[in-house]
């Protein structure tokens, strides 16, 4: 049986919530490796719409069991209100459903603190954070200071701990001209809410490895998009983590052999929420009309997305970086009714013609898109579960777009409903 990983192959907002949840129902095992809960996922299941943050989406199906994994950052006080919303909505969390490893990080109050005043220093570049704190909370993981989840079962090392974080962050916020960090509030805090944290805890790494050797199927879920990625997305407007499909092993605590199949997840056109480069960018009525037809506003922030024609040229980088056997194209109903569509094939950076985006920020910055039109399509494609239901022209479209980034499209998503979806490849089944 294989194991799948999912992972964004643009900005993210490609719509992997929904294409997780039609994975889970195969899978055994869902687990997230990489972000937190700047993270966002909306699930369409019948008449119910689930919003998850942290929660990996596995946990609004039954008989599943849904993983936190060490790659994760983790506000332990928005993970309680996120449980009590969904159980608010009819679906079951215990500690048999939902497991967070031990070594897993913890996002505290002063890292959102942190994260927001940088965002206002008038004289620094706006990176388009969501200010939850994820950022400054990689930051203390990599600086050895972080107060991680087996932390909250002792006292002694909590203290400690808290002890070490709080040196740094006060010097920081004197700086920023922030008050001194309350150190009896903060362990005030954690001991009231380690006890809902504790319960879930567990070694990740070894139950996975068992369950692994048992036969069972894994799921592993990223957030955000490659092109996010804090090695290979536009750097610096990227996140704090690792996004690529490389991540998903080390953000659980198993080998790299665990990982047998990668399914990246593309938009069948291009969005991105905050700042940085954008090459297809559209500031005109076709842009607009894309984020109209496709609901483009930030599940966690609300935030307009920017909207843009489909680029290849970054899918094909992705798809490589990741080592993507297949792509889950989401939203081409959005597409219904253009005359003519375009694909971005190449890049002209001052006169020279690139076939990847390049590493350097201005380079990035003057990258102009060479576009090859296609027909478009006035018949519906929403709710299409054929390719036999598909106008021709969007065959077209999607045949074009496998060429073009040199990956074959697994799965076809056309409306957010999770059966309104064509099957090409079982991931599981690879």
């Amino acid at each position: 049986m294989a194991n799948v990983v999912v992972v964004g192959a643009q900005w993210g907002d490609e719509g992997k919530g929904k294409i997780v949840d039609w994975l889970s129902e195969r899978a055994d095992v869902i687990a997230r490796f990489q972000g937190g809960h700047n993270a966002g996922h909306t699930l369409v299941i019948g008449n119910k719409v689930y919003k998850l943050n942290a929660l990996p989406s596995g946990v609004v199906r039954g008989g599943k069991l849904s993983v936190i994994g060490n790659g994760v950052v983790l506000d332990p006080w928005h993970l309680v209100k996120e449980i009590a919303a969904i159980r608010a909505q009819g679906v079951e969390i215990t500690p048999k459903t939902l497991m967070i490893a031990e070594n897993t990080p913890l996002i505290m109050p002063f890292h959102g603190e942190l994260d927001r005043a940088r965002e206002a220093q008038a004289s620094v570049a706006k990176i388009g954070t969501t200010g939850r704190g994820i950022g400054p909370c990689y930051e203390d993981k990599v600086g050895r200071r972080v107060i991680r989840v087996a932390d909250l079962a002792d006292a002694d090392t909590l203290e400690l701990r808290v002890d070490r974080a709080l040196v740094h962050h006060n010097a920081l916020r004197s700086g920023l001209g922030i008050e001194p960090i309350d150190r009896d509030a903060i362990l005030a805090e954690l001991r009231a809410i380690a006890p809902e944290i504790l319960k879930y805890a567990a070694p990740v790494w070894k139950v996975l490895g068992e369950l692994r050797r048992a036969g069972k199927r894994i799921l592993f879920e990223g957030a955000q998009g490659s092109l996010l990625d804090i090695d290979f997305g536009t750097y610096p407007f990227v996140t704090s983590s690792n996004v690529i499909a490389g991540q998903a092993a080390t953000g659980v605590g198993m080998g790299p052999n665990a990982v047998d199949y990668s399914l990246g997840i593309v938009k069948a056109y291009t969005t991105r929420v905050g700042e940085g480069p954008f090459p297809t960018e559209l500031d005109d009525a076709d842009g607009e009309r894309l984020g109209t037809r496709g609901h483009e506003f930030g599940t966690v922030t609300g935030r307009k997305r920017r909207c843009g024609w489909f680029d290849a040229v970054l899918v094909r980088q992705t798809c490589a970086i990741s080592g993507m056997k297949g792509i889950a194209l989401t939203k081409l109903d959005v597409l219904d009714g253009f005359e003519t569509l375009k694909i971005c094939v190449a890049y002209d950076v001052d006169g020279q013609r690139y076939d990847y985006l390049p590493t350097q920020a201005a380079l990035q910055a003057r990258a102009k898109p060479i576009y090859e039109e296609l027909e478009g399509w006035a018949e519906s494609t929403q709710g299409a579960r054929s390719w036999n239901d598909l106008p021709g022209a969007a065959v077209k479209y999607v045949r074009r777009i496998e060429e073009l980034i040199q990956c074959p499209v697994a799965m076809l998503s056309t409306s957010p409903e999770r059966d309104d979806t064509i099957l090409v490849t079982d991931p599981f089944a690879d």
